[in-house]
């Protein structure tokens, strides 16, 4: 948590996370290198997102007229910040170098995912860590969790020695 001083030098406590994971995207995509890129907001979501407002299950990034834009990433407002129903998962523009969404158009056209992995919210711009995906089957699910719960199992017995 960070501390904000007032105009008297007292301080109080201020709310603040550092990301908002989409823990689901691991789990449902082989997920190759991550880059990050910044995002588009008003005033209003960058305060929510701040106070941990935010999610990102369902999300995707989608590339139109060459250019990035996150579909489905859902922005709360708070009592203090309101943002109407329609605006809160309202299409959000990308901001990234040309080289990298041009990487990124290259991996759509070969039928790979661009999937948002966590908002970064720890310094002074609110950045999107996105990733290259390719969607796993449910036998794979099914196999990357027996994995790691025999990887766990593993440790648990060497532990115990």
């Amino acid at each position: 948590m960070a501390k904000k001083a007032t105009r008297r030098g007292h301080k109080h406590v201020v709310n603040q996370v550092k990301s908002i994971q989409n823990r689901r995207a691991r789990h449902d995509y082989e997920l190759d290198d991550s880059m990050v890129v910044g995002l588009e907001l008003t005033g209003g979501e960058v305060k929510s997102l701040r106070m941990g407002h935010g999610q990102l299950r369902g999300a995707y990034v989608t590339v139109k007229n060459d250019e990035l834009y996150l579909l489905n990433g859902t922005i709360n407002g708070t009592s203090s910040v309101p943002i109407d129903e329609s605006s809160q998962t309202r299409t959000r523009k990308l901001l990234a170098k040309r080289r990298e969404i041009n990487a990124l158009i290259e991996a759509k056209t070969q039928g790979r995912t661009i999937v948002p992995l966590e908002i970064l919210t720890g310094g002074r711009f609110i950045k999107l860590r996105i990733a290259i995906g390719k969607g796993k089957k449910t036998w794979d699910k099914r196999q990357t969790l027996r994995k790691r719960d025999d990887d766990r199992t593993a440790q648990r017995a060497i532990k115990n020695l």
